[in-house]
């Protein structure tokens, strides 16, 4: 079985295209590199000991599109590729609504040129808003406070369309919560173009001395600790279950929603001392106040997942620490910083 992976060199992506070699599929890979590196093509290879092949492609040109799918004989996709800082979202919502949606439609309307009805897209937890409970099903009410959040929406409400005109396709939009981690030979980790938005790599550049002190938004919320409690999920795992979405997606046709979490969350602080114990390190840290659109708690209820999928998480949130700064580790190294 082939399978495009769309944004395969990001940080979810290359961890998911190992898992997938290492499993037996052939990949097609694109990315437009515009948050990752060439060089994760390699890591991914020498991983998995097997190869890939790669374009260099932006999904917003159809004539790229059209040109993967004329050249290789695709049985599913994959979607990953897509823009993904909240706070950039904020300030240029339109290049996340030209990229990510404009950019989507190019790749459906090519699969259905091609008569490839089979998708597994990367959503996120973030389509439920400010959740009335946890854990959050997926079938609670739907709602976003930021333009990425709105793109992941916007694009689950045009497959949900899209399958209800053409019943021949097989789609699982799966709903990620936090990904952290590296990959356990410390060949892949996240490694951000930029100033790192997500959490963990902040935490990491704190802990190098890169960053002064970890920023905490908010000490007031009515958790246990007054911080936003999260569910963190190891990528290695969210990997895992986009193997096994990949095997569900051959047993018939269907439009799901499906959560990928662990179940259970922690919260900021309680996350910043489980890294220092696990990797002996200090994390000096202010506190600030709340950023507007943050929650207090969302974790997930990942009983379909394993219902559907026979799917799990493994790893707990101290293997997510200890991955998560070995692999950064490993990757400076390799580039002598």
């Amino acid at each position: 079985m082939k399978i495009l992976v769309t944004g395969g060199a990001g940080f979810i992506g290359s961890h998911t295209c190992v898992e997938l070699l290492e499993s037996g599929y052939d990949l097609v890979v694109f990315d437009n590199f515009y948050n990752s590196k060439p060089s994760v093509l390699e890591r991914i290879e020498k991983i998995a000991g097997r190869k890939l092949k790669f374009y260099e492609a932006d999904m917003t040109s159809l004539a790229s599109m059209n040109r993967i799918f004329d050249e290789n004989d695709i049985d599913a996709v994959i979607h990953f590729a897509g823009y993904k800082a909240v706070g950039e979202s904020v300030e240029k919502p339109l290049l996340y609504y030209d990229n990510n949606i404009t950019g989507t439609l190019n790749l459906l309307k090519v699969m259905r040129a091609h008569g490839v009805k089979k998708l597994v897209f990367s959503s996120s937890a973030t389509v439920y808003g400010d959740p009335e409970k946890v854990p959050i099903t997926e079938d609670q009410p739907l709602s976003v406070t930021n333009p990425y959040g709105r793109t992941k929406l916007i694009i689950e409400d045009i497959l949900r369309d899209l399958y209800a005109s053409d019943g021949e396709w097989s789609i699982i939009m799966l709903r990620y919560f936090n990904p952290v981690g590296g990959h356990p030979s410390g060949l892949l980790c996240e490694d951000p173009n930029g100033i790192p938005n997500n959490i963990m790599p902040r935490i990491i550049d704190t802990a190098l001395g890169r960053i002064k002190n970890m920023t905490v938004f908010g000490d007031d919320y009515p958790t246990a600790d007054g911080t936003g409690v999260r569910d963190y999920i190891h990528v290695v795992d969210l990997a895992k279950g986009h193997v096994k979405a990949v095997g569900f997606l051959c047993s018939g046709h269907f439009a799901e929603e499906i959560n990928l979490g662990t179940g259970r969350g922690y919260s900021v602080l309680e996350l910043i001392r489980t890294f220092e114990k696990v990797n002996n390190v200090s994390i000096p840290y202010i506190v600030t106040e709340r950023r507007h659109g943050d929650i207090a708690e969302c974790y997930a209820d990942t009983s379909k997942a394993f219902r559907l999928l026979g799917f799990k998480a493994l790893h707990g949130i101290e293997d997510m620490c200890r991955d998560s700064y070995n692999a950064r580790i490993e990757m400076l190294k390799r580039e002598g910083k």
